[in-house]
């Protein structure tokens, strides 16, 4: 059944990074509902992911004094870093069984949006990471205690700067605003009581270990959201989680990223009531078990790091084994889009953001980079007449239009274009 066809293509392309070869085909045959299971089943050991070792990211400590000669060691080995960063996390992406945890944790990358640049150590933004993918799809409430006591995020919105004498609004605005509420869900009342309530941390800065200083905690009654006590930052947060309105906002930005940015959230209330106890994998079944995916008016477009993924795993192309890694990084910066560092507190932009005509070029350079590094005897083997549906099927695409095919039917009998016009197509870049 097309709707079928149509809502795997899905669950592969917007629930993970794409299909591998031969996936597509298999979950035709499976049919929806044994892909969907095998989708929302966390192995208890992801074999793929295990053959990624773990990067070789440490605490370098303070920053040595200017003109010393232990500074340039450090700068040394701190570019490194931030270099192998990015790197691991891509490979993991890649070679990952389970795609839906890496989705999930690259959805939460940009929601709890941190930036390697501000911060400049790497090991802070890697322990991050862990704990990202530790509650991916875990319960909300204890990712977001456990993301307030992160000592990236901490420094990134000017956490340690927080004290009783000296307020710093920055982490308590967008704790409420960007992270568990949303827009205009709180009053600059619930924004000063909640700073209180954040008062006192400090942050080491080359470890992202998290203390309270008491002595700069304001120890007063803080009112949040009309609820009155001694909040600490635990507690407060804790506090902001239970509201209605916690729930809408997490639904609506799973819609918003998974789902459509330009259409209103559908069955907002029964997919509220799935995030009732805050757990993540429940509204992600409850998405998933509707029939919001059968709906053809919601597209979504790769933002660059999806698509180089789902590039990367149809062409088993592990990315740090790339011909000068350092290019593939080149590529995404030009793209806009590098792990560990998007551009704002917001996070990465979405849909049409990625769609100019600078991007499109810079897309079909990139796709030809890695084409030459690709073993394409599988799609050589093809009959030329037989290259285009073989490719529609590999790739998971619900059906390519007629333009498009026009386009791949004039370089049927040359592979390395075909696929480097199929790769880049709208159908593929756009997930329809």
């Amino acid at each position: 059944m097309e709707n079928d066809r149509l809502e795997i293509a899905r669950l592969y392309h917007r629930f993970g990074f794409g299909p591998r070869p031969g996936e597509f085909k298999a979950a035709l045959v499976n049919g929806l509902n044994a892909t969907k299971t095998a989708l929302l089943s966390v192995p208890a050991v992801d074999l793929g992911a295990t053959k990624v070792p773990e990067p070789n990211i440490i605490n370098l400590g303070t920053r040595p004094a200017q003109k010393s000669s232990e500074l340039i060691e450090f700068s040394i080995a701190l570019r490194q870093q931030i270099k192998d960063l990015p790197l691991w996390w891509l490979d993991r992406m890649a070679l990952s069984d389970h795609a839906l945890t890496e989705r999930m944790t690259w959805f939460w990358h940009g929601h709890w949006a941190t930036a390697v640049g501000k911060l400049n150590h790497a090991y802070p933004m890697y322990l991050q990471n862990q704990t990202l993918r530790k509650y991916a799809l875990g319960n909300f409430g204890e990712m977001t205690s456990a993301m307030l006591n992160d000592g990236a995020l901490q420094f990134w919105l000017d956490g340690g700067e927080n004290t009783a004498k000296s307020p710093n609004e920055n982490l308590a605005r967008e704790l409420m605003e960007l992270f568990v509420l949303g827009v205009n869900r709180y009053t600059e009342t619930d924004v000063r009581e909640l700073s209180r309530a954040l008062t006192g941390y400090q942050i080491e800065r080359s470890s992202g270990k998290v203390t309270i200083n008491n002595r700069r905690f304001d120890p007063g009654v803080k009112t949040i959201l009309g609820s009155s006590t001694n909040f600490n930052g635990n507690s407060a947060a804790a506090h902001l989680v239970t509201q209605n309105d916690c729930a809408k906002f997490i639904v609506e930005r799973i819609w918003f990223r998974f789902i459509s940015s330009q259409l209103p959230v559908e069955s907002a209330a029964q997919l509220e009531s799935a995030f009732t106890t805050r757990d993540t994998s429940k509204l992600i079944t409850a998405i998933t078990d509707s029939k919001i995916l059968s709906n053809s008016n919601y597209t979504i477009v790769k933002a660059p790091v999806e698509w180089f993924i789902g590039v990367a795993r149809f062409l088993d192309l592990t990315p740090s084994s790339l011909k000068t890694p350092g290019q593939l990084l080149a590529y995404l910066d030009k793209l806009a889009q590098v792990p560990f560092n998007p551009p704002n507190v917001g996070g990465w932009p979405t849909d049409e953001s990625w769609l100019s005509s600078a991007s499109a070029q810079t897309r079909i350079q990139f796709a030809s980079w890695l084409i030459k590094q690709a073993d394409l005897t599988n799609l050589a083997a093809i009959e030329p007449n037989k290259r285009i549906a073989w490719l529609q099927d590999e790739l998971g695409i619900l059906a390519f239009s007629g333009r498009t095919r026009l386009a791949l039917n004039g370089v049927k009998t040359n592979p390395a274009q075909l696929l480097q016009l199929a790769i880049c197509s709208p159908e593929y870049v756009v997930s329809a």
